[in-house]
């Protein structure tokens, strides 16, 4: 069975295909200076939107997503854009935790998994 890398860098793919499954790496904001976890939670939304499509499938083929919030305290405030982006009746399995992130002005990180079809 063949695998597809998408936007490939030196150190990780941001997507990998393999047969019908579609992987994305841990998806962080790119504007971060000075923004919410709300405003990042939609930035990565959106990039995630478009990773899935370069690959083939959207969001209503999510299986899995995994989230890290720098402080679990902001829960409530992510939840607020998740749950209006996610697609009605194709919620995935999900978990979010808290945990210390790669750099100081990361306050979320979303990784999902999908199907294509």
């Amino acid at each position: 069975m063949s695998i597809e890398r998408i936007e490939v860098g030196p150190r990780m793919s941001q997507v990998v295909v393999h047969g019908d499954t579609v992987y994305l790496a841990g998806v962080v904001a790119d504007k971060r200076a000075g923004t919410s976890v709300a405003d990042q939670t939609t930035q990565v939304l959106r990039r995630i939107d478009e990773l899935l499509a370069k690959a083939g499938t959207d969001k209503t083929k999510i299986l899995k997503a995994t989230i890290w919030l720098r402080d679990i305290a902001s829960f409530d405030e992510m939840n607020t854009v998740w749950d209006k982006w996610v697609s009605p009746g194709n919620a995935p399995a999900r978990a979010c935790v808290e945990s210390r992130m790669a750099a100081p002005d990361v306050l979320v990180e979303i990784q999902v998994t999908a199907v294509k079809g």
